[in-house]
């Protein structure tokens, strides 16, 4: 479509979220360890969150942005657990690839390096 959008793909992921959430719900009702409820969270509904975060979350608004964080705030009142934020999580994974690509010596970086037009 032309009027693809972060908000179409934004709104997509929280609905899948919710979804998962849910399941969440019951099995906390169940009586199901925090342990087990961090678990699920983190491969049923943190997956979904962050997934390619990379790529998208530094186009979103601040209304996207709550959302995302509306989910992960649910999450925590399920499991009782501090969640990193769907923010943290893309810093700390921006930081991480930075690094990465710092240290590699076949990165674009150290080759303009050596070519004395780098920083």
């Amino acid at each position: 479509s032309e009027h693809l959008s972060w908000t179409q793909h934004t709104d997509a992921i929280i609905k899948k979220a919710h979804q998962r959430l849910y399941f969440l719900r019951r099995l906390w009702g169940f009586g199901m360890s925090k342990g087990i409820l961090l678990n699920l969270y983190r491969c049923t509904v943190e997956n979904i969150l962050t997934g390619c975060i990379m790529a998208w979350f530094g186009n979103l608004n601040v209304q996207e942005r709550k959302g995302l964080q509306n989910v992960v705030t649910t999450a925590q009142s399920i499991t009782g657990f501090d969640l990193p934020t769907a923010e943290g999580v893309y810093r700390s994974r921006c930081l991480k690839k930075s690094a990465i690509i710092i240290k590699d010596p076949q990165s674009f970086h150290h080759c303009h390096q050596e070519e004395g037009t780098g920083a």
